[in-house]
């Protein structure tokens, strides 16, 4: 009951400060959104870094923070104060040299674990950071505080929704995804069916920012709501197998209710990249 408490605490304080932040402070092209998505990037990769540990894949609490934090940094920077966007391909550049080259001088012992360093360090600059930098991204799009706000409601209500079905309806179709066997069929659909109505939702309320390319207007806004959704459902489901390979329940203990820090934003990273890439396939932009 307390984890419950503690989880709703978080959705009905936490959520409604994220969007007020969304809202109220666009400047620089929303750079209050984009400090808080680097800050949580980087927390992300060091909960990743020490997961990878577990496994005896190392890399260091500081090369985490770097890994972590570069590309959202750099795409702020370009976002929010127009730096030469080649700048961020070189950043990723720089780090994957300093992957490669940093245990060039260590000792014979070190260079047995250097696969799995350089492994490890690919990895932690890729998830959480590199994914959650397109909401950055969504700063670019029109009307962005709406879109952004849209795009959080479609991922934060799949996941309260898929768990409120689940803790309902979810008795005698559990277990179907081993990674996660207290997923229900019936908190998929209710996740689902959140981020659909999310989608055609937005297209009623604010069709100005919704012009289609291709179908009608309310088929394409249930299209960006269901894959978003399922891109949600999946990073959630993926991290949870990134935990079950480490032997872990939670990715930390940082948040309330809920876990970790990757354990909030799983579903986030995953289906941003989705969200904006449908949103700009399917709609006038």
């Amino acid at each position: 009951m307390n984890k419950l408490i503690q989880r709703l605490f978080i959705f009905f304080i936490g959520l409604p400060i994220l969007l007020a932040l969304v809202f109220f402070l666009p400047a620089y092209n929303h750079l209050c959104l984009n400090l808080l998505v680097i800050i949580f990037a980087v927390l992300g990769a060091l909960e990743f870094q020490n997961i990878l540990k577990l496994k005896n894949l190392y890399i260091s609490a500081a090369e985490a923070v770097v890994l972590g934090g570069i590309i959202p940094f750099l795409v702020t920077a370009y976002v929010s104060f127009n730096f030469y966007r080649p700048t961020i391909i070189a950043g990723v550049m720089a780090a994957s040299c300093w992957l490669l080259m940093s245990r060039i001088f260590s000792s014979k012992e070190q260079h047995d674990l250097f696969i799995g360093r350089m492994a490890s360090g690919f990895a932690v600059l890729i998830y959480p950071g590199a994914f959650v930098s397109w909401i950055i991204v969504m700063s670019l799009l029109p009307e962005p505080d709406l879109l952004i706000i849209i795009f959080l409601l479609m991922v934060f209500l799949n996941d309260s929704l898929a768990w409120a079905a689940g803790m309902l309806f979810g008795d005698g179709n559990r277990g179907i995804v081993t990674v996660s066997p207290n997923k229900s069929i019936a908190g998929f659909i209710g996740g689902l069916l959140a981020s659909v109505l999310v989608g055609a939702g937005g297209i009623v309320l604010i069709p100005m920012i919704f012009i289609p390319r291709y179908i009608m207007l309310v088929p394409s806004g249930i299209l960006l709501g269901l894959l978003t959704g399922i891109a949600a459902t999946l990073g959630d489901l993926g991290e949870s197998v990134l935990k079950r390979s480490a032997g872990i329940k939670d990715s930390g203990v940082i948040i309330p209710g809920r876990g970790g820090i990757l354990d909030s934003i799983d579903s986030v990273a995953m289906a941003a990249p989705v969200f904006y890439f449908t949103y700009r396939l399917l709609f006038v932009s």
